[in-house]
């Protein structure tokens, strides 16, 4: 399989039937050890409760191929944090380093904003420096290091603790 450019891309809304796709590129991400705390992709019923349902996209080719996707959670059910949000952006090994990231979180950023959210965030481990860039070229910027915040449960860097930087994205326009 072959990636497509972001030319022949559509960034949409996510459906359940894209949830093999999403699931499998989320294993991905696992995968390379730099992408998440989590072990393992959820299933449909958990990732689906804990993401917003109106900020969970896709990247999809003209021949229907899903190549990345992104989606949001609430920080706090308090009120006052109504408007913050946390999110996930991940993208297929064959498609990486060809713009899809940067349309995602473009695409992210309008959605939310539609909505009133006026705040992105994500921690991104300091060696996923690709992350790190995509994320600063599009509009976020270093909150901070959270070091040794919590440790790896799978990988060859199971038992050790890892550093995080926060990151967000405050609207301009909210």
């Amino acid at each position: 399989m072959t990636a497509a450019e972001p030319s022949a891309v559509t960034i949409r809304p996510m459906r359940d039937g894209d949830w093999p796709a999403v699931q499998r590129i989320y294993r991905e991400g696992i995968a390379t050890g730099h992408a998440t705390f989590e072990a393992e992709a959820p299933d449909w019923e958990r990732f689906n409760s804990s993401k917003l349902p109106r900020h969970r996209l896709v990247a999809e080719t003209t021949d229907g191929r899903i190549l990345g996707w992104a989606a949001v959670s609430p920080v706090s059910a308090r009120p006052a944090y109504s408007g913050v949000v946390e999110h996930s952006v991940y993208i297929a090994a064959v498609a990486r380093g060809r713009g899809l990231g940067a349309a995602l979180l473009h695409d992210l950023a309008d959605s939310t904003e539609s909505d009133g959210i006026w705040t992105i965030q994500a921690s991104v481990f300091p060696e996923n420096e690709a992350s790190l860039r995509l994320h600063l070229a599009n509009g976020y910027f270093v909150v901070g290091r959270r070091q040794r915040i919590a440790r790896m449960t799978y990988g060859p860097l199971t038992g050790q603790w890892r550093d995080t930087i926060l990151i967000e994205r405050r609207s301009p326009a909210i």
